[in-house]
């Protein structure tokens, strides 16, 4: 572990700050080709649900100018066979394991979580994005009261820490960290995708059978890193950035921002190295400014 990289997201210990962010990196088996897993700070899952999901129809990915737009529709084997098929393998890689949790509804939130116990996972990221059925199919996590009520349900229930995953769609961003934070969450992550739409003017059509979709890649980095520097500046409970990352001088101005660890996303598509050239580039920066530790510059903006 490099002494210059070592970071406590809490009272977890990451040898770095560099995490492959959920639904860029499936459950890392297909990233093992290239690199020991090992080497990166931690590992974050597909996004799972109670029951497994197909995902949604059409085109799922559509590319633009500064990004990729997505629409996978939360594709994944469900709780059950993940802790079945995919737990064992993942429980053997030395790094901290991020879980990522969706929801249909509160039942399956809960009821999802409740089967997560059984396993040693180190933290679980709960993605809010998912629509709550009794406030009309608005996600929970665009309004601060509905952020903050199923993550305190979460938080009672859970064995494991519970890492709050934020929309840039919703209500003040601050305001919903606050609402987490208060209601139990021992950490915020964010951004998810923000909602765009694709045309295709050749077929007069619209790209996306769900007409809109996610949008990522450095398209949004200015954004991201505007709601990360907003989200450190309200919260006490440490944050995990994403958004547009796509080499260390970006993942550095994240941590600047006030950042703990940083998420790297669809820059995996086009460099499967991307989080080890992250990690060699942090590192070299630490030894270049005479710094002990990366965190000599967190929040320093």
């Amino acid at each position: 572990m490099s002494n210059y990289l070592a970071t406590k997201f809490n009272d977890i210990l990451f040898k770095n700050p560099v995490i492959p962010a959920s639904g860029t990196f499936g459950f890392g088996r297909e990233y093992e080709a290239f690199y020991d897993l090992s080497k990166l700070g931690g590992l974050c899952s597909k996004g799972l649900t109670l029951e497994p999901k197909s995902g949604n129809t059409g085109m799922r990915l559509w590319e633009t100018p500064a990004g990729l737009m997505n629409s996978i529709g939360l594709e994944n084997p469900g709780i059950d066979a993940f802790i079945e098929n995919e737990w064992p393998h993942l429980k053997e890689i030395d790094t901290v394991t991020i879980v990522n949790v969706g929801g249909k509804d509160e039942e399956s939130y809960l009821t999802a979580i409740e089967k997560l116990n059984a396993i040693d996972a180190q933290l679980i990221e709960l993605n809010i994005s998912c629509p709550n059925v009794k406030a009309g199919g608005m996600a929970y996590g665009i309004k601060a009261e509905t952020a903050g009520d199923i993550t305190r349900k979460v938080v009672e229930l859970s064995r494991h820490p519970i890492m709050v995953k934020l929309s840039p769609n919703g209500e003040a961003v601050a305001d919903i960290a606050q609402a987490c934070e208060t209601a139990g969450a021992q950490g915020i992550s964010l951004i998810n995708t923000l909602q765009g739409m694709a045309i295709d003017y050749r077929k007069k059509a619209v790209v996306f059978d769900n007409l809109y979709a996610g949008l990522s890649g450095p398209a949004v980095k200015p954004i991201a890193l505007r709601m990360t520097h907003q989200v450190c500046q309200a919260v006490k409970i440490p944050v995990m950035a994403m958004g547009g990352i796509s080499d260390w001088k970006d993942a550095l101005e994240f941590i600047m921002a006030g950042a703990t660890c940083i998420q790297i996303g669809t820059i995996n598509f086009n460099n499967p190295m991307a989080p080890l050239e992250i990690i060699d580039g942090l590192e070299a920066y630490c030894i270049h400014e005479g710094l002990a530790n990366i965190s000599e510059v967190r929040g320093i903006v």
